[in-house]
């Protein structure tokens, strides 16, 4: 048989099945065991992310959320050939201005229980399973149960991160500390197993046969369980009772409830796309940050790319000026409100993009300029830390979701607290399924355990502005505008190419940078993920405490001096990083020839811990 997948987390990178040191093996192993079984795409892929939430719970949880792009061949001909599955979570109905103005808070805190939202990513992965996969939940989720029940070992990042928040976990959340630091801290190799997490499931599983049925009845049992049943009560019963230290240096009560969680399912929805150079880029919608690449590439669309050195001055700095006015307009537009959509298309439409194209001058600009959209002026957050050190750092235990430090580790804070990230899959399957998906959340380090579930809930809510009259503004019911962005590619309606990366706001640069090297530059996948990168921090960070670095510009140090002097004397502030420390990529392709299928993929040698698989 014919398949391929590539599994990416943060600090990780890929190889060709060959085991480095880490645990992101055993989900590329579990996927490609699926697709050699005869499952297709989307069953390797639900079976990959349960196991991504055992083995790497730093980066992703069962409580954490899911985007997902979705190509099904047998949907051809019946409308879009891409959908999207979205498995972001909304906030809670008592999330309101007003509750947490009344606790004296600026900012949504990043830990603890009041930046809960709806866990998305049960429901999301379970939406794929039953309308494009075909095995049964039961054999999905075996791999997770085993390493939940049996152990697996553990990375250094896991162990380090364990570390790092033991004085919290001991003196503030003991939930937590049950499992992660109950006697000695775990080690790099040692064998770790999570019990009531494998329990969790195991009920779950029992639930959803009893009575019998289809495979379609017992997955729909099993979301039940878990949005209106034992799961439910048991977040909701935490939740309102509990009261945890958070970066707000204050204890708080959490908001979510059990009626939050009854209220939602993950939901289909159209991708935003973009025509570009006879590809079709495909993203998720506005209340994710996924359009900020249409709209880079809508900037970048009349000049000659393909005239310059992809690691060349030229290159870098209209990449870098066009992303500063995109991500610009993601601060002013972006959010999941009913005026989104309208939003994007007037960001995306030919007149507009003209005009912001214009202010990409000969030298680096400055200021954050987002446009006005049908003579409305944009409306940007007033909250902007430009200085980290200026904040309590010991506040920082378990924060936001950083880009990579200088040597490809996982970013830390000055005071060494470790914060928390994302993965992300891609797979294409002898039938030409493919599917794009960036599991993040629920970290460990973020959120106590829930008491009996063995897992922690996701704090994506830190991603709102409590500040009135934003596209971003905190309200009931809302989706945080999320980072988390997969990515696909369409050639004459079909897709040939999905890819996706780690990396908070460096999602859609990296993401951007590869795409133009495949496509102007004659990249394969694996030569355009290793080619040295770069990424900006004009704006505000997505994260708390939501700082900027404007105008800062880091480049891999492979980058070439004569590239970087000439970036400084046109005015960027650029800071050199490691040989090897931007992106976390991970893509696979499908081409049809005269002979038949060719399916190819890649992944990062950044960091150790991403994978390419075919076979």
């Amino acid at each position: 048989m014919s398949a391929t997948t590539a599994f990416t987390t943060r600090p990780e990178l890929a190889g060709t099945f060959g085991m480095a040191s880490s645990t992101h093996w055993i989900a590329s192993s579990v996927a490609m065991g699926v697709l050699e079984r005869g499952g297709n795409a989307f069953d390797a892929a639900v079976a990959g992310g349960f196991v991504l939430q055992v083995v790497e719970p730093h980066l992703n949880g069962p409580g954490g959320e899911v985007p997902i792009l979705v190509h099904d061949v047998s949907q051809a001909g019946r409308g879009d050939p891409v959908s999207v599955i979205c498995g972001q979570g909304v906030s809670p109905q008592a999330a309101t201005l007003g509750h947490f103005r009344a606790l004296s808070l600026d900012l949504v805190p990043a830990t603890g229980l009041l930046p809960a939202v709806v866990p998305g990513a049960f429901g999301a992965w379970l939406k794929l399973l039953a309308e494009h996969g075909t095995m049964s939940l039961s054999e999905v989720l075996a791999p997770a149960i085993h390493y939940a029940e049996h152990g697996y070992p553990l990375i250094g990042r896991i162990a380090n991160a364990m570390a790092t928040v033991r004085e919290l976990f001991q003196t503030e959340w003991p939930t937590s500390a049950e499992i992660y630091c109950n006697g000695d801290i775990p080690k790099a190799g040692d064998i770790f197993t999570n019990k009531p997490l494998a329990a969790t499931w195991q009920r779950l599983l029992k639930e959803a046969d009893a009575g019998g049925g289809d495979r379609l009845v017992r997955i729909e049992r099993a979301r039940l369980a878990w949005y209106e049943g034992f799961i439910a009560s048991a977040v909701h019963d935490y939740y309102i009772t509990a009261k945890v230290m958070d970066t707000s240096g204050q204890r708080n009560t959490g908001l979510l409830t059990g009626d939050d969680m009854a209220a939602w399912s993950a939901t289909r929805e159209r991708p935003a796309t973009f025509e570009y150079h006879g590809t079709t880029v495909v993203k998720c919608g506005p209340w994710s940050q996924g359009p900020v690449l249409l709209q880079q590439l809508a900037l970048l669309r009349d000049l000659p790319i393909a005239e310059m050195s992809s690691d060349g001055p030229d290159f870098i700095h209209v990449v870098t000026e066009a992303a500063k006015l995109a991500f610009a307009d993601r601060e002013a537009w972006y959010g999941d409100t009913d005026k989104a959509d309208a939003h994007l298309a007037v960001l995306l439409s030919d007149a507009y993009t003209a005009e912001r194209a214009a202010l990409i001058g000969d030298t680096a600009n400055a200021d954050l300029r987002p446009g006005s959209v049908g003579g409305q002026p944009p409306q940007m957050p007033a909250h902007r830390i430009t200085d980290i050190n200026s904040i309590n750092l010991a506040a920082l235990l378990g924060a936001g979701e950083p880009t990579v430090a200088k040597d490809g580790e996982p970013k830390t804070d000055p005071d060494g607290a470790m914060r928390g990230d994302t993965c992300h899959i891609d797979v294409v399957d002898r039938w030409g399924n493919m599917v794009a998906a960036t599991p993040s959340g629920g970290w460990f380090q973020s959120s106590p355990v829930v008491p009996g579930l063995g897992f922690s809930i996701t704090t994506r809510a830190q991603m709102f502005w409590l500040q009135d009259g934003l596209a971003s503004t905190l309200a009931p019911r809302r989706r945080p505008r999320t980072t988390l962005t997969p990515s696909m590619a369409l050639r004459d309606g079909k897709p040939f190419m999905a890819w996706g990366t780690p990396g908070g706001d460096q999602q859609d640069q990296w993401s951007l940078t590869f795409l133009l090297r495949v496509l102007h530059h004659g990249m394969n996948l694996q030569e355009a993920i290793d080619a040295p990168s770069f990424h900006s921090e004009h704006w505000q960070s997505s994260f708390w405490p939501r700082e900027a670095s404007p105008n800062k510009l880091v480049v891999e140090g492979r980058i070439p001096q004569a590239t970087i002097s000439e970036l400084r004397r046109r005015g960027h502030d650029v800071e050199v990083g490691g040989d090897w420390s931007e992106g976390r990529l991970s893509a696979v392709s499908l081409e049809s020839h005269s002979a038949g299928r060719i399916l190819r993929a890649a992944a990062n040698p950044r960091g150790m811990q991403g994978y390419a698989v075919g076979r």
